[in-house]
């Protein structure tokens, strides 16, 4: 992993900007239900629309704008398009068999913007986080009221889908691997393992974020975690970072962060939602009141690591960064 040593030397500088939301972006472009398929999948027998991983091979140049505008707004990491490029959720779409090459030509398309702007100024390296959804299965939960003891998938299918994601992102050029939005721990662990078994096959050191999703106001995930126990449970591997992302605005999630701060020797990473959706799903917060919001974090030294997730977009992330760059980072020992 060539450029950790730099991640690593870039994180005890300065808070670190990761980029906003790439759906709320390509909502923008307004694909049709032909844009989706392309030309390569015209004649696909299922329905293809919405399923924005695939947007990689079909729409190549939309989803290196989104890049290049995010990195113009003073990002320093930038996630890959693959929040779904499981074999698990790419079955809605009958595409497993596409899961590795998404995951491989998004990875490159992201090393290939981040190396045009790091080779522009070399002072500011750009990252590139291949993002590893929680897929639309839960380990720990049955998705059948009358049936508790139901599982919909087993631990292992997950490691092996993990595996399959997370060696494209590696292969196609990510300096990072992104577990992120994690509403069900076990899915987590699970990709935590195939990344293991990765580093110990290919004598490598990964750096890994982690990012887990506070569901609501009790301050629990989705299968029913506290943060502190979230972070217990994922701390047996040597993270580059732990955080909380998605479902509650910034203000909201102040105190899980300040949890995580408190008892993790890890980097913290944080990226909120501009704000709770209102009534018809949209984000009202403007850049300047989410900033605004996120000055806690910054004074209150909680994080490493800040970004955007749903309803955030590039002026989001540039007035983020301009904020962020007269704080400190928080402080930990490291070693790499």
């Amino acid at each position: 992993m060539k450029n950790t040593a730099a991640l690593y030397k870039a994180l005890n500088e300065r808070i670190l900007v990761l980029d906003g939301a790439m759906g709320t972006m390509l909502q923008r472009y307004k694909f049709s239900e032909e844009d989706y398929p392309g030309e390569r999948f015209k004649d696909w027998e299922y329905f293809l629309k919405g399923n924005n991983d695939l947007l990689s091979l079909t729409q190549p140049q939309a989803i290196e704008e989104v890049h290049r505008k995010y990195l113009e707004a003073d990002a320093d990491i930038i996630e890959t398009n693959t929040f779904s490029g499981t074999t698990i959720a790419m079955a809605d779409y009958h595409m497993e068999e596409l899961v590795y090459e998404l995951n491989y030509e998004s990875a490159k398309i992201a090393r290939k913007i981040c190396d045009e702007f790091t080779n522009l100024n070399p002072d500011k390296p750009r990252f590139v986080a291949g993002s590893m959804g929680p897929t639309n299965k839960t380990a720990s939960l049955s998705p059948d009221v009358n049936d508790p003891g139901f599982r919909a998938i087993t631990f292992d299918e997950l490691r092996l889908a993990y595996k399959l994601q997370a060696e494209a992102l590696l292969d196609g050029g990510s300096d990072i691997l992104l577990v992120e939005t994690i509403f069900d721990t076990l899915n987590a662990k699970a990709a935590l393992f195939a990344i293991d078994e990765i580093q110990e096959e290919r004598n490598i050191k990964i750096p890994i974020m982690v990012s887990g999703t506070i569901t609501d106001a009790s301050g629990r995930t989705l299968s029913g975690q506290t943060a502190e126990a979230f972070l217990i449970s994922i701390s047996h591997l040597n993270l580059l970072s732990v955080g909380l992302n998605c479902a509650l605005g910034a203000k909201q999630l102040t105190p899980y962060l300040e949890t995580l701060s408190k008892n993790s020797d890890f980097f913290i990473s944080a990226y909120p939602n501009a704000g709770l959706p209102n009534a018809f799903g949209q984000y009202d917060e403007s850049p300047e009141f989410m900033a605004e919001q996120i000055r806690e974090y910054a004074e209150k030294g909680l994080i490493n690591i800040i970004g955007g997730c749903c309803g955030t977009t590039p002026p989001h992330i540039k007035a983020i960064a301009d904020l962020v760059k007269d704080y400190e980072p928080r402080k930990i020992s490291v070693k790499i």
